[in-house]
């Protein structure tokens, strides 16, 4: 019975060895499988991972695939990549930022290039040849005829005073009674060739047609056909529109800051691409009515009629300037709760990401402190796609681990 139990003591201790080298190989198996299994997470969450396909649990969206284990801060792209999420670049340089104030405006009509059409005769409008307001007339066009009793008398005496003065040459003061009756049929708005037909057909016509006297848009009609109106009667008014005030509010506080004869940026709304320079013409030294608000104006361009009245605009008033900084396009520029970055285009097709400091920022521009140096390739447009392209592939955010600015 003794020795029975020392063979088996003697088997197990020989066993033992065997079983533990193979348990060790199994061991070594799994880990070198588990280094190969493939990894999850969520797009939007890339805290979330997990060693198999399913949802998140925060926003419910499907798991993607990513290497864990691939630990270079950077991204490679294809062309077709590139192309699709519109990668654009630039490299880097220094040059000058201003800073800007938006102001709140609108276009308005420019009076100057208002005309007011009124009747140079008392008498009655015989026929209206526009009839409505929004035609478009062009200077010397006819626009109303007008019945006048007074008009054929000055003409009439205007004929007698030309007969006196051609059967006494010689007198001076027919001379002058002809001129004078000449002239009274001018300030009737009278033309010479009128006139000189007047004296060829030697016939009165108590009808005259008065003709446009500036190009624009019939924004007023104030008489009708058949209505008598007496003499500087109002009959229609004609804007101009191919010059338009820009009207800004602005804050007493703001005051200060603008001067007649600045320089100042307009942009038109819906028509943000094309901003208008514009010069500071008058600033109201008195508050509106009702308002705690003062008002600026200046003129634009209208070219084309594109623009109209009670068009809503901004007007940006520079309140700093820097010169020889370092800039960037604001959408280049990507924020999170780490700080600021951008990518860099280190080869062609390989970004990576790279911390910044910011400073002084406009709407279009944002100042670089630090992290930039002259010469760098930095995306433009396509930044956020990159931002979001690496948490996808890698699981995790570009800036961890990245000493903060």
């Amino acid at each position: 019975m003794e020795r029975k139990n020392f063979l088996k003591t003697v088997a197990f201790v020989s066993l033992v060895p065997v079983l533990f080298l193979a348990a060790c190989k199994e061991t070594g198996k799994k880990e070198v499988d588990g280094e190969k299994k493939q990894t999850y997470t969520c797009p939007m969450h890339p805290q979330i991972v997990q060693d198999k396909p399913g949802t998140c649990p925060i926003c419910g969206m499907d798991l993607v695939p990513f290497d864990k284990n691939n630990k270079e801060a950077s991204l490679t792209l294809g062309e077709s990549q590139m192309a699709l999420a519109n990668i654009t670049t630039m490299v880097v340089g220094t040059g000058a930022l201003s800073n800007f104030k938006q102001l709140n405006g609108r276009l308005a009509t420019d009076p100057g290039k208002t005309a007011v059409i009124s009747s140079r005769v008392p008498g009655r409008i015989e026929v209206l040849y526009v009839k409505e307001t929004g035609v478009k007339v062009t200077k010397g066009q006819p626009l109303y005829k007008i019945y006048s009793e007074q008009l054929a008398s000055l003409q009439q005496e205007y004929l007698l005073t030309v007969a006196q003065a051609k059967q006494f040459p010689d007198d001076e003061r027919f001379r002058q009674i002809e001129k004078a009756a000449r002239q009274k049929l001018v300030l009737y708005d009278q033309s010479d060739a009128q006139i000189t037909q007047l004296v060829q057909s030697g016939k009165v016509s108590p009808y005259v047609t008065y003709p446009a006297s500036e190009s624009g848009i019939v924004s007023e009609l104030t008489a009708t056909e058949g209505q008598y109106v007496a003499e500087g009667g109002g009959v229609m008014r004609i804007e101009g529109y191919n010059q338009l005030w820009v009207e800004a509010d602005v804050y007493p506080a703001e005051a200060s800051a603008i001067h007649v004869g600045q320089q100042v940026k307009v942009i038109v709304s819906g028509w943000e691409s094309e901003p208008q320079m514009m010069t500071v013409q008058f600033i109201n030294p008195a508050l509106q009515s009702g308002s705690q608000l003062m008002q600026m104006r200046g003129t634009i361009s209208n070219p084309d009629n594109r623009w109209q009245p009670g068009q809503q605009v901004n007007v940006l008033l520079p309140i700093n300037s820097k010169g020889n900084v370092m800039s960037l396009p604001v959408d280049a520029v990507i924020r999170d709760g780490k700080g600021a970055h951008v990518w860099i285009e280190k080869a062609r097709g390989k970004f990576e990401p790279r911390m910044v400091r910011t400073g002084m920022e406009n709407f279009d521009s944002v100042e670089i402190t630090d992290g930039l140096k002259e010469g760098d390739t930095v995306v433009i447009t396509g930044a956020y796609l990159l931002y979001s392209e690496y948490i996808l592939k890698k699981g995790s955010d570009p800036m961890a681990g990245m000493p903060g600015m």
